[in-house]
């Protein structure tokens, strides 16, 4: 089979992705062998492919967006061959620890990552565990579906993080694969939405979907906020976001990676209770929750599609922000 595998990890430029031929997976007791019918490209897989994480398995396979059919299974799975399932970032917890015993798998010391602990979805097949794959809406093609499965279900979280009141004005920074879908949830909840970002085209796109303004990133917000989310890895833009919130406001930092924040100054950017919140990786019943809610809202799906051998020009094109909405990998 075709897989990807990260190499040398450092700029796209310098080539840090080879495409490989390499067997077909097996899988083992509680696990499902899955072919791989389409597959997200995150911001993550391009911290991992230029080396902004830490590399955890030497030539790992990225993607961590799998829309997937089951092909094989191993002992002890609920699912057998045939289902269309969806794999996501959170792949093991150890059930065991304070974090996982009150509700907070995400926080697990244990915890493990498609994409980053073991293989992902840049391949024809992957292998997953049963216990933390998706059951998918039904009625969305899996084109749609594969950005929902980090892409939506981080957005969500990073919303909830952002404690917005109801009917509330949310600033969102950064209009990628995340954001796009995370605005449509917070308008569907009554929310006026403002986006800033650098990219044009994204304005665009965010007021096709209705948002109430859209300016660039330094750009003074019409309104205060009472939320934001910080989407883009650009820690320059946290000071940018706390003096456009009113009083008492939240801002959620969506990334797992972010570079450095600017020195802040406690009045303006701080007093008056305004607070800063990260957001680190998610449960499953957030992931359960969030697709439950894309099942039944009319979320549309911005999607650019590259084929399997191109998952290299899709990082590339992530990494120069030319992808308006979600890139997805099709193995054809």
């Amino acid at each position: 089979m075709r897989a990807w595998s990260v190499t040398a990890p450092g700029p796209m430029a310098s080539g840090p992705l080879r495409l490989i031929e390499t067997d077909v997976p097996e899988p083992g007791a509680g696990e499902l062998l899955l072919r791989v019918r389409a597959c997200g490209v995150c911001r993550t897989d391009l911290h991992v492919a230029e080396g902004d994480l830490p590399v955890r398995l030497p030539g790992v396979t990225p993607g961590h967006e799998i829309v997937g059919e089951v092909v094989a299974a191993g002992p002890g799975c609920l699912h057998s061959p045939g289902d269309r399932v969806g794999v996501a970032w959170l792949r093991h917890t150890c059930g065991r620890c304070a974090y996982c015993r009150r509700g907070a798998e995400n926080l697990c010391p244990h915890s493990r990552y498609t994409g980053w602990d073991a293989h992902g979805g840049y391949a024809d097949y992957a292998v997953a565990p049963d216990a933390y794959v998706y059951d998918l809406p039904a009625g969305r093609d899996d084109r749609e579906v594969a950005p929902l499965l980090c892409a939506g279900i981080i957005g969500y979280r990073a919303l909830r993080r952002a404690e917005l009141p109801p009917g509330g004005r949310l600033g969102i920074w950064g209009f990628g694969g995340s954001a796009h879908l995370t605005a449509q949830i917070a308008l569907a909840q009554g929310a006026e939405v403002y986006v800033f970002t650098r990219s044009p085209a994204a304005r665009k796109l965010a007021l096709e979907l209705g948002a109430a303004w859209a300016g660039d990133s330094f750009d003074p917000s019409p309104e205060p906020l009472d939320s934001a989310i910080v989407f883009a890895p650009a820690g320059e833009l946290v000071p940018a976001a706390l003096e456009r919130l009113d009083r008492g406001g939240t801002l959620a930092i969506a990334g797992i990676h972010l570079t450095d924040v600017p020195a802040l100054n406690y009045q303006r950017h701080l007093f008056q209770e305004r607070q800063v919140r990260s957001v680190t990786s998610n449960t499953r019943a957030d992931g359960q929750e969030f697709l439950r809610l894309a099942g039944r809202l009319p979320i549309r799906v911005a999607t650019v599609g590259y084929d399997l051998a191109d998952a290299d020009r899709a990082l590339a094109d992530l990494a120069a922000d030319k992808v308006n909405g979600a890139a997805v990998l099709l193995p054809g």
